[in-house]
């Protein structure tokens, strides 16, 4: 499998030794989406990577949202499948995904799609870091041969499962959500009790690429992460949880596991404590 993330001249070699001698399919994945309501395929029909297809989140990298289930649970396999399947994505094609975000939004398909076996990366630096003119309108290319695949549950954690001996609860959102200083879109202020916050976007560095593997590594042992600890990650609805799981596979530790309903179902559960402050 290829690393979670590679850069815009790996994609452009991949792609160039593809078309020449075949050496198997590369798509390009467009991953926009707005927490405020604007339309990331709004976006991307105004400005795209050349090839690029636009993957909508809520339509095939969801399912239905509610209080029991947080506002982005993942799909039904047969759910997501179609949606790649739609996008021109087969069981061997590599995807390369990216967003506007330096990646935070795009890790939820490149995290589905890597514990389902398949090739995926981030790119890195994202949209902001891609060099050339852009194109605009929608690409569609035929459609692809992808199976649905079970979500394996050695990679998930219900809401029952998110304390122990050993285990790290990493909380994805920014500090003033974590915090309890702010909440736009859920019922309660704070955090799960005994969680560590971990800002996916502090995995940036000031230029919108991901720190390197050694930064990487320091912040997450920072928050009690080590080899032999258990790491559980949620963030607001399960999506930027995905890109802490990314970087801390490329950190080099042991792969952790996403809490897909995230504070989006735990602050709904009345009956379960809230923490506000630091960690």
């Amino acid at each position: 499998m290829i690393d979670p993330v590679v850069t815009t001249q790996w994609l452009r070699d991949r792609i160039a030794a593809s078309n020449a001698e075949g050496a198997g399919d590369v798509v390009v994945a467009d991953v926009r989406w707005y927490l405020d309501g604007c339309s990331g395929r709004e976006a991307y029909l105004r400005g795209h990577l050349p090839g690029a297809v636009f993957v909508d989140l809520d339509g095939c990298l969801a399912g239905r949202g509610g209080p029991l289930v947080g506002r982005h649970p993942l799909p039904a396999p047969e759910v997501f499948a179609a949606g790649m399947r739609r996008a021109g994505i087969s069981d061997a094609t590599t995807v390369v995904a990216y967003d506007d975000a330096g990646g935070v939004i795009a890790a939820r398909l490149v995290w589905m799609l890597r514990v389902t076996g398949h090739d995926a990366a981030l790119l890195n630096g994202g949209l902001g870091g891609y060099e050339g003119p852009l194109d605009d309108g929608e690409v569609t290319r035929p459609p692809g041969a992808f199976s649905p695949v079970d979500w394996p549950s050695d990679r998930l954690a219900g809401i029952d499962d998110l304390e122990g001996p050993g285990l790290v609860l990493l909380d994805a959102r920014d500090r003033s959500r974590f915090e309890g200083g702010v909440e736009p879109i859920d019922p309660r202020r704070g955090h799960i009790p005994g969680a560590r916050n971990l800002p996916c976007r502090e995995n940036l560095d000031a230029d919108g690429t991901i720190l390197p593997p050694s930064k990487l590594r320091e912040r997450f042992a920072a928050a009690g992460v080590n080899d032999a600890t258990a790491v559980v990650s949620y963030c607001g609805s399960g999506v930027t949880a995905c890109f802490n799981l990314l970087a801390l596979e490329l950190a080099g530790f042991p792969p952790g596991r996403l809490f897909p309903g995230s504070w989006s179902q735990y602050s709904h559960a009345a009956d379960r404590p809230v923490a506000e402050g630091p960690a």
